[in-house]
């Protein structure tokens, strides 16, 4: 502050109070100091990259890939800068691209462990995974204390009795149980070693220990999810209206982990099918139409005012978001698992779309749920800390389901279920082109030689032929989930015979 009054035309000093804005989260603070900067010299690419970084944090994909491209014009050649353009990309969902950046980071500073982590992330996305390790191996060897990469390496890399991490990642967990979001991550990097050593007692022992502080720190509303499940299910039985008849993309929704990257990855295989990843944009159309007051893009307050939405202004505006970053045409997916909850409201806002929904056994639901280290950036899957709350969550889920299944028309939705996938991938594979109203093509049951990018959980998976070992998961920890499965038993939603 008190570079601006001695020089208040610097345009460096509104480039450093941008990046101390921005790292307090205070986004749009930053990005009006960005453009300060800007305003005061000629167009540089430090203070795109990082105004671009705080626009994608507010999910500004537009504004934000414009300011990275226009950034990427001016050649910069400075790691920090470098690096930042390839989180803006790889948020974006522009992996490709994000790829590049992080290469030449590592080239310009390759000493920096950080701009190694970010490549290795990149690669395995891309399906590298030998590039994958490389990475983190790098990032590792210049900073053995960055657990990210050695937490990483665990969970791309088969541990066995003779090769595994297991003493690293116990020697840290001490030091890291006080940070939940560390403690996290070496937790969940134990029970991935000693599941892989079919140990599903100690696995769930660290799940459990990993999760607590978390837990504990956010809070989880029970009511907030039951309200929004009731909000969407009350939708199910509006009429909305007509909307945006030009386009016809295919939403693949559901819990997470029930098989969404899977069908994604088998129809994205079709010639007339592009896979556009997990999209945020049709929860942000709404809650840009709806203009609801509250903090949050999905809550039941914004799923009630869907009702004062023109459906096809909500449809059209969803359509341009996604054309202007992706550049899309024709048929595409959007695998955004939580645009479940918006099933009435896509199929009156684009009627020509089809939504897809994944459906799975509930306790292998629940447990690969609980299994999974969901991002905490976003509070919407902080219900997988708890074993019982992910039971709970998945009891209200179901429930809506149902209902979007009895009210919903058959031609624009339907249920999937992974175990039907994995058992005859065929048939479901023709059941599924048959829904979108496109011809069978053998590739598309070729999944695991689709070469498009995966920023999922299951990128290292879907690289892989079909396999059967996920199938009743459940049973070698049912001693362990034993309080998840009364909640599941009470509310009807488990199979007689289990």
């Amino acid at each position: 502050m008190q570079a601006v009054q001695a020089a208040p035309g610097d345009p460096r000093i509104y480039y450093l109070l941008g990046i101390l804005t921005g790292d307090h989260a205070n986004h749009a603070k930053a990005i009006e100091l960005f453009d300060r900067a800007l305003s005061l010299g000629p167009a540089r690419a430090d203070i795109l990259a990082q105004k671009a970084r705080n626009e994608i944090a507010l999910l500004k994909r537009e504004a934000a890939v414009k300011s990275a491209d226009t950034a990427a014009e001016l050649s910069p050649s400075d790691a920090f800068t470098l690096d930042t353009l390839g989180v803006v990309y790889s948020r974006a969902g522009l992996h490709d691209r994000a790829t590049d950046f992080y290469e030449a980071a590592t080239r310009a500073a390759p000493d920096v462990s950080a701009y190694w982590y970010n490549l290795g992330v990149a690669r395995q996305f891309e399906g590298d995974m030998e590039g994958a390790r490389d990475a983190f191996y790098a990032c590792r060897q210049r900073n053995p204390d960055d657990i990210r990469a050695l937490a990483a390496l665990v969970q791309i890399t088969r541990q066995t009795p003779d090769n595994n991490y297991i003493a690293d990642l116990e020697a840290i967990f001490p030091h890291v149980a006080e940070d939940p979001d560390e403690a996290l991550r070496i937790g969940h990097g134990l029970a991935k070693a000693y599941e892989d050593m079919k140990d599903p007692a100690r696995a769930m022992h660290w799940l459990a220990r990993a999760k607590a502080g978390k837990w504990a720190a956010v809070g989880h509303d029970k009511a907030f999810d039951d309200a929004v499940f009731e909000a969407a299910t009350a939708n199910a039985r509006k009429t909305l209206g007509t909307g945006h008849t030009e386009a016809a993309p295919i939403f693949i929704v559901g819990m997470p982990r029930t098989g969404t990257t899977l069908v994604d990855r088998i129809l994205s295989g079709h010639s007339e099918i592009t896979s556009a990843g997990e999209l945020a944009d049709f929860g942000l159309s709404l809650k840009q139409l709806a203009r609801t007051p509250s903090n949050y893009v999905l809550d039941a307050e914004t799923l009630k005012a869907a009702g004062q939405v023109d459906p096809a202004e909500l449809g059209r505006a969803y359509m341009q978001r996604v054309k202007a970053t992706l550049g899309l045409t024709g048929r595409f997916i959007d695998k955004m698992p939580l645009n479940a909850v918006y099933a009435p409201i896509i199929l009156s806002a684009l009627p020509n779309a089809r939504v897809i929904c994944l459906r799975r056994h509930p306790a292998d639901t629940v447990l690969s749920n609980y299994r999974q280290m969901f991002s905490t950036r976003y509070p919407y899957y902080d219900y997988a800390l708890n074993l019982e709350a992910a039971a709970h969550y998945y009891v209200g889920f179901d429930r809506m389901i149902r209902q979007f299944s009895a009210a919903l028309p058959a031609d624009r939705f339907i249920e999937v279920h992974y175990e039907a996938v994995v058992q005859d991938i065929e048939t479901e594979t023709r059941r599924l082109l048959e829904f979108c109203g496109l011809p069978f093509e053998a590739q598309c049951v070729d999944f695991h030689e689709n070469a498009a990018p995966v920023a999922t959980a299951s990128s290292a998976q879907v690289r892989q032929p079909l396999y059967t070992s996920a199938l009743a998961r459940w049973k070698r920890y049912e001693i362990e989930l034993a309080p998840a499965l009364d909640i599941l038993r009470a509310a009807g939603c488990l199979p007689d015979e289990t």
